[in-house]
């Protein structure tokens, strides 16, 4: 199943612990990078939101952004950490009385310290259980958006595998053609030098010729090359970097084909197979 890396899910809950939002917002990158943004009751979760995000997705940017807010019954207490607060202020004397002019401790100050303001009646641990409980909740409406995109994706890039093989499919029916030609330019070209014609020599010319401007080798590889893509495409793990792969292998036949061309046609087939697989890279730099 292919699975885009572009994606959004957000999911919301609500108890006595107070109320969440949780947002996933995943792009394409090389990697997986994740960037969990948390309120400071529930820091302590991070390592295990990249966990769990890290089992389920294999690449992409992702942005993790929780919201929460405390009971609204609570939302006016303040309980303070009497413990927290005379450390400190134990603190603070031993400092004032190594420094020349200290300066006096400020209340506020001592307010603002991360932990001297508690959160009164709310169990922690519900709260964070509740928090993993939206993520996996997220995660499964992520992947749902990631395969439904993916699908697109895949869909796109078969119809341009169609595409190519069909000017492969052009091009090997017009080699006997083209050959044929090549070999009459040839020929009315040593005529017109009024010179007399050695068959011997010409059919050693054409051979030589024939073997410079000979494309089997490049249109096998150019339809097995997109038979492997039409392969990768239906596999159920990441597949972006093996495409993204195959795409350079294809541009490199392409190019080949181009530079050994004999008439205009063959050089045009050229450029839409590079047109064509540049349309499939655009579309594979999203797929996981």
């Amino acid at each position: 199943m292919i699975r885009s890396m572009t994606a959004f899910a957000r999911k919301q809950g609500q108890g006595e612990w107070g109320a969440l939002q949780l947002e996933l917002r995943s792009v394409n990158h090389r990697y997986l990078e994740l960037s969990p943004r948390l309120p400071d009751e529930l820091r302590a979760l991070e390592p295990k939101l990249r966990e769990r995000i890290g089992r389920r997705l294999a690449r992409g940017k992702v942005e993790c952004n929780v919201r929460y807010q405390a009971p609204q019954a609570m939302a006016g207490e303040l309980a303070i950490n009497k413990e927290l607060v005379k450390q400190l202020a134990h603190t603070s004397r031993e400092v004032d009385a190594i420094l020349y002019n200290p300066a006096p401790v400020n209340s506020l100050d001592v307010l603002r310290w991360p932990g001297v303001l508690e959160s009164p009646g709310i169990d922690e641990a519900q709260l964070q259980q509740a928090l993993l409980g939206l993520l996996d909740e997220a995660l499964d409406e992520l992947d749902d958006n990631r395969r439904r995109e993916g699908d697109k994706l895949k869909a796109i890039i078969l119809q341009r595998c169609d595409t190519a093989e069909a000017v492969v499919d052009a091009v090997r029916e017009r080699l006997p053609e083209v050959l044929a030609g090549v070999r009459s330019r040839l020929q009315q070209r040593l005529e017109e030098l009024r010179q007399e014609l050695d068959q011997e020599r010409l059919e050693q010319e054409m051979v030589l010729l024939a073997q410079k401007l000979d494309v089997d080798e490049e249109m096998d590889r150019l339809a097995t090359h997109v038979e492997e893509v039409r392969r990768v495409l239906d596999s159920d793990e990441p597949v972006g970097r093996r495409l993204d792969f195959l795409m350079q292998e294809l541009n490199r036949e392409a190019n080949t084909l181009g530079s050994k061309s004999a008439d205009s046609e063959t050089t045009r087939a050229s450029v839409e197979l590079k047109v064509l697989i540049e349309q499939m890279r655009e579309q594979i730099q999203n797929i996981e």
